[in-house]
């Protein structure tokens, strides 16, 4: 085989538990589905719990450049826990809160790969995005425009974390440049920053990445994060579609691009769950998720205001950004 015969090969990952497994089913539909017979994919599933006969399900949809493989949260989080030499102080729980921020110690067959939450549609050619040069940046995402006009969280982006509202992005859908991370212990960084002061946060992984990284950061075309905002129009030719926050077709109707969401979803074998899910998601589910709301826009707000914060101890001297 030639040089140029070598097909590329795409890393992705997702991380899921039991419960979300319903909904990784219809993205894996649409991104499979819908990718190119030109490159090569392999998906990793971080999972925590997910039984047998569901990872039979979702392996289902491998296929001749396709590959599925499922690994178990529990053992990566103790792998780099050994290989850190103990110098994680942190609980299995805030381990998975940031566990697309290890990525790059657990996995370094890799030297670039893809993220994605598994709230998503992927409804274009996901290679494309893995084609994407990424130079001397640390990882390529999209603005978070969903919460960039909502003034606490505009107010705690640029007060605490100390990021631009307009680029400060989404760590829901990342291009990571894994070798580089590596190059710069940014594991190591983030570990010492976690430990060290255990900052207060709104979104705990998106904010170390987006204090971490600012400067260098590869914005990505918003069309590779389309998020539901009532505020906006929605895009004509969105190739990613992630069901952010509370905006989710499996919880709510009129959700803006749920038409992708459902297109894939009934032919999902769980669809029936899924349909169910909805059906059971009522009125109190939803009372606890306009409060949970109120009370991170409270929260945003206070947390601008805090004694330590990455804007402060940045404007201090300390070593925030890498």
């Amino acid at each position: 085989m030639t040089k140029d015969s070598i097909r590329e090969c795409v890393p992705i990952f997702f991380t899921i538990d039991e419960s979300f497994v319903p909904f990784l089913d219809a993205a894996l539909i649409s991104l499979t589905e819908n990718a190119s017979d030109e490159s090569d994919y392999h998906i990793v599933i971080i999972n925590d719990g997910v039984c047998e006969e569901d990872k039979r399900v979702l392996k289902a949809h491998e296929k001749e450049n396709v590959t599925i493989e499922f690994v178990s949260m529990g053992d990566e989080i103790s792998s780099i826990k050994d290989r850190s030499e103990n110098r994680l102080r942190c609980d299995f729980f805030t381990m998975t809160i940031y566990f697309r921020l290890f990525i790059p110690e657990m996995f370094p067959q890799y030297d670039k790969c893809i993220y994605i939450d598994s709230d998503v549609i992927v409804s274009g050619d996901i290679s494309e995005m893995y084609k994407i040069p990424l130079g001397s940046n640390i990882v390529g995402a999209c603005p978070d425009l969903s919460v960039a006009d909502v003034p606490p969280f505009a107010k705690y982006i640029e007060d605490a974390v100390g990021i631009n509202r307009y680029r400060y992005v989404n760590s829901g859908v990342l291009l990571m440049n894994l070798k580089l991370m590596r190059e710069l212990h940014f594991t190591d960084e983030f570990l010492r920053l976690l430990n060290t002061y255990h900052f207060d946060t709104i979104a705990p992984d998106q904010d170390y990445l987006n204090a971490m990284c600012c400067g260098r950061i590869h914005f990505l075309d918003e069309c590779w994060d389309a998020m539901p905002n009532k505020a906006k129009e929605p895009q004509s030719s969105p190739k990613l579609i992630h069901y952010n926050l509370f905006d989710k077709p499996w919880c709510y109707d009129d959700v803006q691009y749920s038409e992708y969401f459902w297109k894939y979803a009934k032919r999902s074998q769980f669809y029936e769950r899924i349909l169910e899910f909805k059906r059971n998601y009522g009125e109190d589910k939803k009372d606890n998720d306009a409060k949970c709301l109120d009370e991170m826009l409270t929260k945003g707000e206070a947390l601008a205001d805090a004694d330590v914060t990455f804007k402060r101890l940045y404007e201090s001297g300390e070593k925030i950004r890498i």
